[in-house]
């Protein structure tokens, strides 16, 4: 079920909607006889886009007039004085009846006896009425007006409503003088009898001064009344006539919070239900009677339904969806299409079955209450019973009015609120009790309390973990606690009953015997004389009252003391017992839940006085769960320090596009997303009976929103297609007719004709385009149809036509016909979104871009970087709201809002100069909560929103980038990667327009220069950066990963530095020829394991004999020798550090100066140590890794070691800026290295392998193909070989037991490396996977995913 709650996103969209709707109203709408008297907030799906708009749409009902224009007239000024009631009045001659606008009678017009917020004007307009409008004035002559006032609804005269504005604002601004009027328009009309306005604020220089009017219309209407044992029912047939939509309208009250309101059924077994459930309206569409989740579809909206107000319900039958509202609220729900055909006959309303159901009805679940204006397919069905028409039939006490009981509730708004109430002044020898009803949405709360008499003790009935306890402390006994109930903070009224009689003490909450407690043994309680509810008056009260617990927000209503109720209308009028901060006669609950703030799946929880949302595993944050917590590009991702890795990818931010697991190749050059799908092995093509062509279908990893984002935020992607074949021709018949052909781009994507490796269009390969296909007469390899094997393959890098999503091959049912294809991973470099930037030369040089809409939520992030003090980043101006973010010092930055309850700030101090000219990242969010503002990561700084003030933000002007409106205050400087909820602003396509701004901004290096690790160079590009690894002993994107090899005894790699040619007969070389080949310092870096010993690890010579060697000596020792002067004894520098090798990890750094060298092995101390021959290494000739096969010249110890080399690993070898081992594994074939014997590059030198993290190198890059003999080896899965089975199932027990061998001789031999080969385990820097650790398709690119050859 797809199903989106009301918001509001895209207000141009919901204009041209409106104007749309205009267009298509029925001339009955055009005249006035309906009248948009509500609007509900609606979010809709657009047809062809699919993306989510959102927007006010007006529903239409029967009998009101069509504009608010038209029903504007005055409905006080002609009433009689008794038609006026006032909580007080201050003399008769200012009394209710003289509170008519621009009326001077009386006093001119009314005044309480004392001000205060107790005080309440009432009017009677005379029956049911619709309220457009309402006008102030202070009284006539005099200093007293109001400032700010509440407004109260009713139908009755109790149980009164508070109409609160768009925003949740229950407050109206009053007058500032006596005499001028203050009209409001009601942003949505109100129908209601009774009209009452409480003062909030009045002139601090005079009293509470009121004259007022209302303006609306008479509002009729068709009513009905059901007493929980009544209904109607409809016989619709003959049905009407197919609609090209149906609807179903009308309007209820009711005291019950469950019950069936109407149901309909058709020929064809389907149903519709609309039922209240705990006070929310249920939608359930069924097929059948089974109740199976396949025949059933149910949607849920609204609460607190069963408030005793009015209810407006539609529903709107579309074919394939349908629009459910309730109030304000409505739910677009995509419906199954088994349930998309209507043909509704009957209908019964109050209950689910009408005369001769053969369904055995529940009472319990008949509606009870009233309904009104209840119309199906324009067809008036309250009109229709009025009329006793034949198609109805009547069962119980059905009325044509609405008789409604009084429940006078009472809402304790803040922890002041109470309740006094005198108790029983003499003991009874019955007993006592005290009952009562609440609803609330707190946990804990004090419900009742009183002293027990003669100072006795004390009783405390509260709520705790949504639990009912009492807790009695009386004198002489233990303390006694009972517990009864659960979940009682669901909004639900809920009764409690407290009973202290013949010897037994009970509590029970909603006359449940299981939600019943029992003291035992026998337990008799008395009041003493007070009841407080609700919480305690202040301390210097004189009345005694003591409450451990926290005070009760919420409602109750039906209060009795032994049986008998309170007169709460009494306590109203101070003619009983005392009260603070209540509200009497309304229960002002609110869900804060309903149309839930909280996005991205976030679930909502609420308080009496707020809301949360737990965003756990939604990938959001925030207050609203609004701002992801993930990246969107691995580029972000790099630049955060993160190497190769599966990365959660959140492609549009704060938008609705859900984050997914994308694997990141993060390598030197370029980082790439890689997008697996459901078949990227190379697959055999069978041919298959009844079947000329074969296709296969391709099924991302990613979603298609997300695809679709990725290949447009990326500069460049591709995807490798390839066709291994032979006598299988691919694109063309000789006929020149088309044979094979593949789809791909956005959505279901389009016919493409060409291949890899050629552009769009051209119905050739690669190989055509390069002009080498075998057969020159062709234009692909493979149409030149010969019997030896050939493949066309390239890659796709048209963005438009990618990613590839079917594949369709012609010529595979021909006797002789072999082929096999490949569909590689869709691979994007490039994110245009995280280096688009632009750089303001000067103070007033600004971009402007369209008004940013950000109404409920708002987020803003970009970098910058300046080499100014202060500067406004971005400003967005309404007629009173604004947004704006500034640099105001140079080491603060501020956001500053208003969205209507006065402007807002949120600053950050650095307490670091942010004018450094390097990159800083601010991201800012501002939503219905709070505010938040991070810089860099540093904590970020909150401001709470008011818990009921305005929550929209409404902008009008252009968005202003580096500057304001004003041109003043502007910013100098960069600005990088701006996005607004997800969106990215193209800077640098307006700064090409824009006097005063350029596109671009280099200088990354200074910022990000820090990544290069390990000696790696940060290398500036226009758009980026990059690490140059060359200078290092690493490599990887940011020179992190090591370069590692194992040895074995006759493994040597000789790095000869220049090869020198001597004469024969000359002794010594002229010093020309050596004289940039003389060290007179060296440093030297690597790390080794091993078990060996002696072993000789590293050895340099030079062309006069003289020699370094780094060498283990019997004793597990480190030596360093020394032979600078070939006339003199080798000098030995030998390491206090004992059993370096015991097979782990050792890391030793060596450095000379001259004749001072110093040595660090792993954390150990420094070694320092002087040489005393000479300090010049003459002319060095070359650098050898494990054996030294040229030792004719050593002395015979040397010669000896350097016969044994090393077995072991070796691992980030430098030598000043030389690697050999790195120049060994990745450049051999550029760089001057011999190897020597086996050399396998190996993990030895970390403590774990990251198999996802390898970086991939062996795409095809637009090569046209080959012709050979031999046939490719696709996957084993997709073969049904039974002969290439049975050779896989041999190799598999061949490879198996070989691996056995070798790893219980590994084991005997402790220390020696493991080739990454056999090694794979979990990767550390990415998230944790749930994957599989063997290779499959959908894993990332890792070496051990190969293609081979048979």
């Amino acid at each position: 079920m797809l199903v989106e709650r009301c918001g509001r996103r895209s207000e141009k969209f919901i204009r041209d909607l409106e104007s749309v709707e205009e267009e298509e109203w029925s001339e009955e709408e055009k005249r006035g006889s309906l009248s948009p008297f509500f609007t509900r907030r609606a979010l809709l799906q657009h047809p062809s886009t699919s993306s989510w708009i959102s927007g006010d749409f007006k529903w239409f009902a029967p009998s009101a007039l069509s504009f608010t224009e038209v029903c504007h007239s005055s409905l006080v000024s002609h009433l009689l004085p008794s038609s006026f009631r006032s909580s007080s009045q201050l003399s008769s001659s200012h009394g209710p009846g003289f509170a008519k606008l621009n009326r001077r009678e009386g006093a001119g017009g009314w005044s309480p006896h004392s001000s205060d917020r107790y005080q309440w004007l009432e009017v009677d307009l005379g029956g049911r009425t619709q309220i457009t409008a309402v006008a102030t004035q202070g009284r006539y002559g005099s200093s007293d007006w109001l400032t700010a006032y509440l407004l109260m609804f009713s139908d009755t005269g109790h149980n009164w409503k508070q109409y609160r504005q768009e925003d949740s604002i229950g407050a109206f601004p009053g007058n500032s003088n006596a005499d001028s009027v203050v009209q409001h328009k009601l942003q949505h009309p109100v129908i209601a009898r009774y009209v009452r306005l409480i003062p909030l604020d009045w002139n601090p220089n005079g009293r509470i001064g009121l004259r007022l009017e209302t303006y609306g219309c008479l509002y009729n209407s068709d009513v009905v009344s059901f007493d929980g044992r009544s209904s109607l029912f409809y016989r619709l047939s003959p049905r009407p006539r197919q609609m090209t939509r149906e609807s179903i309208s009308l309007k209820f009250k009711t005291l019950r919070n469950s019950g069936i309101l109407l149901h309909a059924e058709g020929q064809s077994e389907h149903s519709l239900t609309l039922e209240l459930e705990k006070g929310k309206l249920l939608l359930l569409l069924q097929k059948g009677r089974s109740s199976s989740p396949d025949g059933r579809h149910l949607m849920s909206l609204g609460s607190l339904l069963d408030d005793q107000h009015w209810h407006h319900v539609a529903v709107e039958h579309h074919s394939s969806h349908l629009n459910l509202t309730v109030d304000k609220s409505t739910l677009w729900v995509q419906i199954p299409s088994r349930f998309t055909h209507w043909d509704h006959d009957q209908m019964s309303v109050g209950a689910d079955q009408g005369p001769g159901s053969r369904r055995s009805g529940d009472s319990n679940r008949d509606f009870h209450g009233c309904m009104e204006n209840l119309v199906y397919n324009s067809l008036n069905l309250v009109d229709l019973a009025k009329q006793k028409d034949q198609r109805v039939t009547m069962k119980g006490n059905v009325t044509f009015s609405c008789a409604e009981p009084v429940f006078v509730a009472m809402t304790f708004t803040s922890p002041q609120s109470f309740l006094w109430l005198p108790g029983v002044t003499e003991l009874s020898s019955t007993g006592m009790s005290v009952g009562l009803q609440f609803r609330t949405w707190n946990k804990a709360g004090l419900l009742l309390t009183f002293d027990l008499p003669e100072q006795g003790g004390a009783v405390w009935l509260y709520l705790s973990k949504a639990r009912l306890h009492l807790q009695v402390h009386k004198s002489g006994r233990a303390p006694l606690e009972l517990s009864a109930g659960s979940a009682l903070d669901d909004g639900q009224w809920h009764s409690v009953e407290l009973i202290s009689r013949r010897g037994r003490l009970t509590v029970a909450v909603d006359r449940d015997e299981g939600a019943t407690a029992h003291a035992s043994p026998s337990f008799l309680i008395a009041t003493e004389g007070q009841l407080f509810f609700g919480g305690c008056p202040a301390e210097g009260s004189h009345q005694e009252c003591r409450n451990p617990f926290k005070a009760f927000q919420g409602c109750m209503r039906q209060l009795t003391v032994d049986s008998q109720p309170v007169d709460l209308i009494m306590v109203q009028q101070r003619l009983l017992g005392n009260y603070s901060h209540l509200q009497i006669d309304m229960c002002g609950i609110i869900d804060r839940c309903s149309a839930s703030h909280c996005e991205h799946g976030g679930s909502c929880s609420q308080s009496w006085s707020t809301f949360h949302c737990n965003c756990s595993s939604t990938g959001y944050s925030g207050a609203t769960c609004h701002s992801s917590i993930y990246e969107q590009s691995c580029e972000a991702y790099k630049h955060k320090g993160n190497t190769s890795g599966y990365y959660y990818i959140d492609v549009d931010g704060s938008g609705p596009i859900r984050p997914q697991l994308i694997y990141c190749n993060m390598t030197e050059d370029k980082t790439w997303m890689v997008i697996q799908h459901n078949n990227t092995e190379l697959t055999r093509v069978r041919p298959s009976l009844g079947k000329n062509q074969h296709s296969a279908h391709f099924e991302y990893m990613s979603e298609e929103a997300q695809l679709a984002a990725i290949i447009s935020q990326s500069d460049h992607c591709e995807q490798e297609l390839t066709y291994h074949c032979r006598k299988s021709r691919l694109l063309k018949m000789p006929d020149g007719s088309l044979l094979s052909w593949w789809v791909g781009g956005p959505g279901e994507g389009q016919v493409q004709t060409y291949w890899g490796g050629a552009p769009p269009g051209t119905q050739q390969c690669a190989c055509g385009l390069q002009k080498n296909c075998v057969d020159p007469k062709h234009r692909c390899n493979c149409d030149a149809d010969r019997t030896e094997w050939a493949n066309d393959s390239g890659l796709l890098t048209h963005k438009e036509t990618l990613p590839v999503r079917s594949l369709v091959l012609g010529d595979v049912q021909r006797p002789g016909s072999e082929s096999a294809y490949r569909v590689g991973p869709l691979r994007c470099h490039g994110d245009k979104n995280v280096w688009n930037a632009a750089f303001f030369d000067t103070e007033t040089s600004y971009l402007h871009f369209p008004t940013f809409h950000g109404e409920l939520s708002a987020d803003i992030s970009f970098l910058f970087k300046t080499t100014s003090s202060s500067g406004v980043f971005l400003e967005n101006l309404g007629i009173k709201d604004f947004i704006r973010i500034e640099l105001s010092s140079s080491t603060e930055v501020l956001f500053s809002f208003d969205v209507g309850n006065g402007p807002l700030a949120v600053h950050v101090e650095a307490g670091f100069p942010l004018n450094d000219n390097r990159w800083h990242r601010i991201r800012a969010e501002r939503n219905v909560k709070e505010a938040s503002l991070r810089l860099d990561e540093l904590p970020a700084a909150t401001q709470e929103a008011p818990a009921d003030g305005h929550i929209h933000l409404q902008l009008n002007s252009q968005l202003f980038i580096g500057g304001t409106a004003s041109r003043q205050k502007g910013f100098q400087g960069c600005i990088r990667a701006l996005q607004l909820n997800g969106v990215t602003l193209d800077l640098e396509e307006r700064a090409k327009i824009t006097p005063g701004v350029q596109a671009g901004c280099p200088g990354h290096c200074s910022s990000y220069g820090s990544l290069c690790q390990n000696r790696g160079r940060c290398v500036e590009r226009s758009n980026s950066f990059s690490c140059d690894c060359g200078p290092s002993a690493y490599t990887g994107a940011f020179c992190e990963r090591e370069v590692s090899a194992s040895f074995k005894p006759g493994t040597s790699i000789s790095y000869t530095f220049k090869e020198l040619t001597l004469n024969k007969s000359s002794s010594a070389p002229p010093p020309s020829i050596y004289s940039g080949m003389t060290l007179r310092a060296e440093n030297i870096s690597l790390s080794f394991r091993t078990s060996l010993s002696p072993a000789l690890l590293l050895y340099v010579g030079s062309y006069y004999r003289e020699y370094l060697a780094l060498l283990l000596n019997k004793h597990d020792k480190l030596e360093v020798r020394y032979r600078l002067d070939s006339s003199k004894d080798v000098e030995i520098l030998s390491s206090k550090v004992r059993n370096l090798a015991n097979g782990q990890l050792h890391t030793v750094t060596i450095s000379r100066l001259a004749d001072a060298v110093s040595m660090q092995i792993d954390q150990n101390a420094r070694e320092d140590f002087n040489l005393t021959s000479d300090v010049e290494f003459n002319a060095i000739k070359s650098l050898v890794l494990g054996r030294v096969s040229d030792s004719g010249e050593l002395d015979p110890e040397m010669t000896r070691l350097a016969t044994l080399g090393f077995t072991g690993c070796l691992s980030a070898v430098l030598f000043n800026s030389i690697s050999p081992l790195k120049a060994a594994l990745l450049h051999s074939d550029t760089s001057p290295v011999i190897i020597t014997g086996p050399l396998v590059q190996s993990d030895c030198g970390s403590t774990s392998a990251n198999p996802y993290a390898a970086e991939t190198t062996d795409h095809s890059s637009g090569q046209s193909g080959s012709v050979g003999t031999g046939q490719p080896l696709v996957n084993a899965i997709r073969s049904d070989s039974a002969l290439i089975g049975g050779v896989i199932a041999v190799v598999i027990f061949v490879t198996v037991s070989a691996l056995a061998v070798t790893g219980r001789f590994l084991y005997r031999r402790k220390g020696t490396c493991q080739s990454q080969e056999v090694k794979t385990v979990k990767p550390e820097d990415s998230p944790e996977l749930p994957f599989s650790s063997q290779t499959n398709s959908r894993n990332g690119p890792s070496e051990n995913q190969k293609e081979y050859f048979i």
